[in-house]
């Protein structure tokens, strides 16, 4: 199984303490079984605490979260109590993770890093090289016909996201083009309105939806061309790969066009455009949209009937 990653990817580590939105809070965290089985092992108070704070339901071990939705073993300055008396390896597979995604095909395997988390959203916008695709495992590759095909068409879509020569807004026109996309025609109050509907878990993205509400226009800043340069790569690498499932791929290229228009529109309201406004509007979208499978049919399904 070969495994490919963006060139990027090993420069990420976790900033642990220094996190503004940490993973622990507001997340539900199941517990692997072997995982599990060992935590049942530990003996002590950290043992006490460890059968005091895991439920089972319906066979899967998860830990209870305190009232203010936060993990158990979440000290107070940020650190995990797991990690500090266990190590690294004591995580479940979930902790030891995130915010890691991978997309499978037949022999090959590809990672990536979510941009819920706040370390990896700053690593992947503050790129300025364009961003290409490493291999971290190389062994024999036999892909199917249709995976052959994905690929070499997602390589189009890099090479137009990345056309420096043009503006971002003109790239997500060329890729609408190349994908034969048509996004629905709505204004930025009805697509407020649409993300409104859907389930939203921070109060945060409710403020930043009733921006987009007011929006007029989503020009891209000049001087963040390059960080919504690479949320468009970012969001064609994760999304594109789906298709292997549905045989949409026009839907996974609007979405990403979309995201970006989406992101732009609300910046343009914000106080400040610049790039800590962006990363934290990238990783609210991102908890928000990527990391429900509801939300993100939501919006597949519009895109589908539009290009159906």
């Amino acid at each position: 199984m070969k495994l490919v990653a963006p060139d990027y990817y090993d420069k990420f580590s976790c900033i642990a303490d220094k996190c503004r939105h940490s993973c622990c809070v507001g997340w539900e965290i199941d517990i692997d079984e072997g995982t599990y089985e060992y935590y049942k092992t530990v003996s002590g108070d950290l043992g006490e605490a460890l059968k005091a704070n895991i439920s089972v339901c319906n066979g899967t071990a998860s830990f209870t979260l305190d009232e203010s939705e936060r993990c158990p073993f979440l000290e107070k300055n940020g650190l995990c109590r797991l990690i500090k008396e266990l190590g690294e390896g004591s995580l479940c597979g979930i902790c030891a993770d995130h915010p890691r995604f991978r997309s499978f095909y037949s022999e090959r395997t590809e990672i990536g890093l979510g941009l819920c988390c706040e370390a990896a959203a700053e690593l992947i916008l503050k790129q300025e090289h364009k961003v290409g695709l490493i291999t971290l495992e190389e062994d024999e590759e036999s892909l199917t016909k249709d995976e052959e095909y994905l690929l070499g068409y997602r390589n189009q879509l890099f090479a137009t996201a990345q056309d420096r020569e043009f503006t971002v807004e003109e790239r997500l026109e060329n890729l609408g083009f190349l994908g034969g996309t048509h996004l629905p025609e709505k204004s930025f109050a009805e697509w407020a309105d649409v993300f409104l509907s859907l389930e939203r878990l921070d109060e945060a993205w409710t403020d930043k939806l009733n921006l987009l509400k007011q929006a007029k226009a989503n020009a891209v800043p000049s001087s963040l061309e390059i960080p919504f340069e690479q949320l468009l790569v970012y969001l064609l690498y994760r999304h594109i790969p789906s298709a292997l499932d549905d045989g949409d791929i026009a839907s996974k290229i609007g979405f990403a066009v979309l995201s970006v228009k989406i992101i732009a529109a609300i910046l343009s309201e914000e106080e400040k455009q610049d790039f800590e406004t962006l990363a934290e509007l990238v990783r609210l979208y991102s908890s928000e949209i990527e990391y429900s499978d509801e939300n993100l049919n939501t919006i597949w399904d519009l895109l589908y009937e539009q290009n159906d």
